[in-house]
């Protein structure tokens, strides 16, 4: 009969939390049901996965729920969606109600009701296909929504886009590469929707700038060998005629498989000594410069010199740093703060939100435009190593900008 030992020293550990050390004085544990290293454990593993400062244990959901009430006082409005639980539900409407609270019980998926109930603007969602989603809700009277995504396509008059959009970023870099002498633009570019847009948006800029488009190469975004493609464009952009001047090139490409891209480039003659590379917001990654053959690269973005402070803040409160889309959250939030004090019971309206002078926050000045995209001015940025140079500073207003 097979037998198992057991190790009772971690058990021994846990008891000896909880041994006093005097009268009245413990360890942090004086009563298991109140709190106990296992449940510290827990609590501290769930904190973790969620991003969260703190997380809290209960041993049922009535009691998670019923602590979180005690923060709310008399003449507190709470607006909670309509497929809440059934008992949660109970609890709000016949027993926190004698307790002088108010509840509005939504369809969240759906602004216009949830408007009729008091909310004048949504913050989120995050992806282009959900704000697309609100569009026809929005324009039967709902709430204004400010969406995280960066893709210009889910603009709509009442659903603005908040994040940083990579047209933009083009236009700048490239109005920065005309201000250096540079004239002649070329695209190596994956045959992608991201791709053929930033190709769109060099050619067209370029063109409205008085530059000139010598070339433009789509490739096979699984290709194992990009010679071919990287030869048609030296060829097309016939590089190597230094009297024609030099050429900008852009390739919107994220590492790691810029590495492979540039590397092609590279072979058939087409490096940072022969031409400018030029890119978008997917270098705004930490290490960027450890691939030396995007070193003097430049590409758009908000200033990183606005993210510090931000950083060290966070990273002091939550143990680490922020993710990139952080700042869309705090800026956005900062946006509803602002309009909330416009006037009594705030403006959320187009045209607060539409402000043509726009908002300053952690990623920069902003500003929405009625057909829901949104301007921002952008540094430009030098890679440079292990660390990267501001070459155009972003300007801080819109004045003056076209």
């Amino acid at each position: 009969m097979a037998t198992k030992s057991i190790d009772f020293r971690e058990q021994a550990d846990t008891l000896a939390a909880f041994v006093q050390e005097a009268l009245g004085v413990n360890k942090g544990y004086e009563y298991a049901r109140g709190t106990n290293p296992t449940r510290q454990a827990l609590e501290r593993n769930v904190a973790s996965l969620e991003g969260a400062r703190h997380g809290f244990a209960f041993s049922s959901g009535m009691g998670c729920l019923t602590s979180l009430m005690m923060l709310f006082k008399a003449g507190d409005h709470i607006v909670c969606g309509e497929n809440v639980y059934g008992g949660t539900y109970r609890l709000f409407d016949k027993i926190y109600r004698n307790f002088g609270l108010t509840f509005s019980f939504v369809d969240t998926r759906d602004p216009q009701k949830a408007r009729t109930d008091g909310v004048a603007l949504v913050l989120g969602p995050l992806f282009s296909n959900s704000a697309a989603a609100l569009s026809s809700s929005v324009r039967r009277g709902g709430a204004n929504v400010i969406a995280f995504s960066n893709d210009e396509s889910a603009a709509q008059p009442g659903v603005f886009i908040m994040g940083i959009a990579a047209p933009p970023q083009v236009r700048r870099v490239v109005d920065y590469a005309l201000q250096s002498g540079i004239k002649r633009f070329a695209t190596f570019a994956p045959r992608t929707a991201y791709g053929e847009q930033m190709s769109r948006t060099l050619e067209s800029h370029v063109s409205a700038r008085g530059g000139k488009v010598v070339a433009a190469e789509l490739f096979d975004e699984g290709a194992p060998d990009l010679t071919p493609a990287a030869q048609r464009l030296a060829k097309e952009a016939n590089v190597e005629d230094a009297a024609a001047g030099k050429i900008a090139v852009l390739v919107p490409v994220a590492p790691p498989r810029s590495a492979t891209v540039l590397g092609a480039l590279n072979g058939v003659g087409i490096d940072k000594a022969s031409v400018q590379f030029i890119g978008t917001g997917v270098w705004d990654t930490l290490g960027i410069g450890a691939d030396a053959q995007l070193r003097g690269a430049w590409y758009a973005a908000p200033d990183p010199a606005r993210r510090v402070d931000f950083e060290r803040r966070f990273t002091a409160t939550y143990g680490r740093p922020p993710h990139r889309l952080a700042t869309l959250a705090y800026d956005a939030v900062a946006l509803a703060s602002q309009l909330a004090r416009q006037k009594p019971g705030g403006d959320f309206s187009v045209e607060a939100i539409t402000n043509p002078n726009g908002w300053s926050g952690i990623d920069g000045v902003f500003r929405f435009l009625p057909d829901g995209r949104a301007e921002r001015t952008l540094a430009v940025i030098e890679i440079q190593g292990e660390r990267n140079a501001v070459v155009s500073p972003a300007p801080t207003s819109f004045v003056g900008t076209n």
